[in-house]
């Protein structure tokens, strides 16, 4: 009986809701995003990245990472900023995106990277319905923090699915 009980219990705890959801913090221009640290596979240091013709002006081309060929996309310029001009804090933040039958590493152009935040889900509220500084479909929702709001990201959104076949399949085709 106290096994069936201790069970009943734990699986009545495994569906809580978690207290806290880990994101990767980084900054564009001078906002605050994160991201769920679930999509970040990596954080490299912005080296040199390759362009390729006929790709969106978002898109600042491919690097080589192990020996695979990774899309790099500027988060500024997607935002409709210009693009980012590599300094000190420059980094590209790797994350790993599943599309139907595969996944499909892509790099993200920040400013720099922060912190791992605890954000607890009380704490995130909607987006505005204008004035966030970016389009407000890019938004899962924001964060309540000391300092304001940290933005989170719906990377769905942002990397549209035209946007994600688009890479996936110039990565395929070997750019």
């Amino acid at each position: 009986m106290t096994s069936l009980a201790n069970q009943r219990f734990q699986t009545v705890d495994s569906l809580a809701e978690p207290l806290s959801i880990q994101h990767l913090s980084f900054r564009v221009r001078d906002a605050d995003y994160a991201l769920p640290i679930e999509l970040v596979r990596e954080i490299i240091e912005y080296a040199q990245v390759t362009a390729v013709p006929m790709m969106p002006a978002f898109i600042h081309g491919v690097i080589n990472l192990r020996g695979n060929v990774v899309p790099v996309l500027d988060l500024a310029a997607r935002f409709g900023f210009e693009l980012t001009r590599a300094g000190n804090r420059t980094c590209i933040v790797i994350i790993e995106l599943a599309l139907s039958d595969s996944t499909q590493a892509i790099g993200l152009v920040v400013d720099a990277v922060d912190a791992v935040l605890d954000i607890d889900p009380q704490q995130v509220v909607q987006p505005p319905p204008f004035g966030a500084g970016i389009r407000t479909d890019f938004i899962a929702g924001m964060a309540r923090n000391e300092q304001g709001f940290t933005i989170i990201l719906d990377i769905a959104q942002v990397l549209s699915l035209d946007d994600i076949a688009q890479l996936s399949l110039a990565v395929t085709n070997g750019l």
